[in-house]
């Protein structure tokens, strides 16, 4: 039993790493955000199809209500995706991934809406903590500083990706974790289409190893195991070792990239990932 906890663990942190290879791959891909999801969920969407026949899963959704809500689920994967990409873009991988990280706080400030649940003064003392992380890492209040436009886009992201996994919460215990990412894959990809008719798809041959990394590795594999990690551990659980991930992405991104962030990102950075662990553990010891 012990060994199979420790197994699971090494999935989830394994699952984390994989997920944030996505900021140093969303700005290095030299595709627009749009393309560059569509390619990702497509070939995501591929693999997960093939694997899920291969271990004989059923693919059926069991009620309409399930259809609509990963229908809806799938919409707002494809808008975090691709504002986060833009972000990633405008700005850089640390602001990118940092501002994305409002996303838990965020989640726990709209959980009432969607379960009974009241919110609390520490979330709202959380809430607004968050907002002095994300003022410390904004240089300037100026709409036509890029590093401004991306953090405002990175937490429109966290917006769009804590509204997802509100949604997903209820399906994860019945339905396998591979199954709900396929669906989800599959409404990403016919979302995305009208786009490939205005957006320019030359660069798409040249930069396929990296779409297929960004598919298979960071989504087919990583979302997977981070969704399938949701049966064994608590959502709170799973918020504190994902906090992991800007850490990941900052790492890779200097690696990779050569970018050093500037001290307030450390700063603003600290504060973010500060709220976000004490809201994992206070919602853990409910």
């Amino acid at each position: 039993m012990i060994g199979t906890q420790k197994n699971q663990f090494i999935e989830l942190i394994f699952a984390t790493f994989l997920i944030s290879t996505s900021g140093v791959l969303g700005r290095y891909i030299a595709l627009d955000p749009p393309v560059i999801i569509w390619c990702r969920s497509i070939l995501a969407l591929v693999a997960l199809y093939f694997y899920c026949r291969y271990k004989k899963m059923n693919l059926k959704i069991l009620s309409q209500k399930d259809l609509l809500s990963l229908v809806l689920s799938g919409f707002f994967m494809a808008g975090h995706w691709i504002t986060y990409f833009y972000a990633l873009k405008l700005s850089n991988v640390a602001l990118g991934v940092l501002s994305l990280y409002t996303f838990p706080v965020i989640t726990a400030l709209l959980e009432p809406f969607f379960i009974k649940s009241k919110l609390s003064y520490v979330q709202v003392f959380l809430t607004l903590l968050i907002l002095v992380g994300v003022y410390v890492l904004v240089p300037e209040f100026d709409l036509e500083n890029d590093n401004f436009k991306g953090v405002l886009v990175g937490v429109f992201s966290a917006l769009l990706y804590a509204l997802r996994t509100l949604l997903l919460k209820r399906h994860v215990n019945q339905y396998n974790g591979t199954v709900i990412m396929f669906h989800q894959m599959f409404v990403v990809s016919v979302l995305l289409i009208p786009f490939l008719f205005f957006m320019d798809l030359s660069l798409i041959p040249s930069q396929m190893p990296y779409l297929i990394i960004l598919a298979v590795l960071t989504t087919a594999i990583g979302h997977t195991l981070f969704v399938k990690s949701l049966r064994f551990f608590e959502v709170s659980t799973a918020s504190i070792i994902s906090s992991l991930q800007p850490i990941f992405g900052i790492i890779l991104a200097f690696v990779f990239l050569s970018e050093v962030p500037a001290s307030n990102v450390y700063v603003g950075g600290a504060i973010i990932l500060f709220s976000v662990v004490v809201e994992s553990i206070r919602t853990k010891n409910k």
